[in-house]
């Protein structure tokens, strides 16, 4: 899989999860969506979708945004 894929999936995966979590009001939604990538992502993919938003981020929504935003390494 090229890295673009791979980017675009990362992206998208962030934004499914951050949707999953919206309906529980915008502070929860992004406690619950940090929380989650902490959990579940390998600390190669958070160190790429960090790095990722570090270059501005494109097509994150604003929830998921925030969450890469307070990801710990």
């Amino acid at each position: 899989m090229s890295h673009e894929k791979s980017l675009d999936k990362l992206v998208y995966m962030a934004n499914q999860i951050s949707k999953f979590c919206a309906g529980q009001g915008d502070a929860v939604a992004v406690s619950g969506t940090t929380e989650h990538l902490q959990k579940f992502w390998d600390p190669r993919m958070r160190a790429i979708i960090r790095r990722y938003l570090a270059e501005g981020g494109q097509g994150l929504d604003p929830v998921a945004r925030r969450a890469v935003e307070r990801l710990n390494n």
